[in-house]
């Protein structure tokens, strides 16, 4: 039987009709994209996210599943280990990759500007482990900036 490229090939899903219907974190407002009902996506799920100025999540893993942030405007402030002592930023046009079961932290790190992003997972189940650690908000000196960018404020 020959395959229907034409209901089973490439699927266009407008900005317009993102669906607002996914499990939300105070502080963020996500909306699917790409899933099994909007692509027939077996493997992946995309869609946006906004983190609210200040805002915050806690400490927590997505268990096996890989993740991708694209920035798209704002800052984004990660938070990663044990005691999330590891840390970094992101802006405009730059990529963040979480492997499976890293404890992190996401943050906007703006006071008065949202964070917008894409979000890409490796797969359509929503897995969120929260973490019982503390959430360490400003680490004297453990800030971290990943080697193959430059330090916007060096100090």
């Amino acid at each position: 039987m020959a395959t229907d490229w034409r209901d089973d090939g490439v699927k266009v899903v407008s900005g317009e009709h993102l669906d607002v219907n996914t499990p939300q974190t105070p502080g963020m407002n996500r909306a699917a994209a790409i899933t099994n009902a909007t692509a027939g996506a077996k493997k992946l799920w995309a869609g946006t996210v906004e983190i609210h100025a200040n805002a915050k999540t806690g400490a927590h893993h997505h268990g096996a599943l890989e993740s991708i942030i694209y920035i798209i405007s704002g800052r984004a402030r990660m938070r990663w280990g044990e005691s999330l002592e590891y840390v970094c930023e992101a802006g405009p046009g730059d990529f963040i990759y979480v492997p499976p079961y890293v404890p992190h932290q996401e943050i906007n790190a703006s006071t008065d500007e949202p964070l917008e992003c894409v979000l890409v997972r490796s797969d359509q189940d929503p897995v969120v482990v929260n973490l019982d650690i503390p959430v360490v908000e400003e680490p004297e000196g453990l800030h971290w900036i990943d080697p193959i960018h430059a330090d916007p404020n060096p100090s």
